[in-house]
């Protein structure tokens, strides 16, 4: 049996967060809370949100024992960016792209 749960629009680019999703793509879920848990970046913290609504969902919804929970996959994609302009001399203007992804997080036996 296979639990996911998605975080759409998440402010932070998706390169950024596929190097936090690389260290624990396939690591049992209570092991992957603790990598997550100490990890110095922004994308740990949303993914480990991700990662504890999944649980969460595997244990309420499916009845699945939460402690043979492993990461079968983790998707990060690009979402839409924001654009926004910034003052340059003489009148000009430089386009500043704030991006977003989609965390895709989905656990199993």
């Amino acid at each position: 049996m296979e639990v996911r749960a998605i975080h759409r629009g998440a402010r932070i680019s998706a390169q950024k967060t596929r190097l936090v999703a690389d260290q624990i793509r396939g690591l049992p879920a209570e092991k992957a809370l603790h990598i997550l848990t100490f990890l110095p970046k922004k994308a740990a913290g949303i993914i480990k949100k991700v990662l504890l609504s999944a649980i969460a969902n595997a244990e309420h919804n499916e009845g699945i024992d939460i402690d043979s929970l492993k990461i079968k996959t983790i998707c990060i994609d690009k979402a839409a960016s924001l654009k926004r302009f910034f003052a340059r001399a003489k009148g000009r203007g430089n386009r500043i792209e704030k991006q977003s992804c989609h965390i895709t997080v989905t656990i199993g036996n």
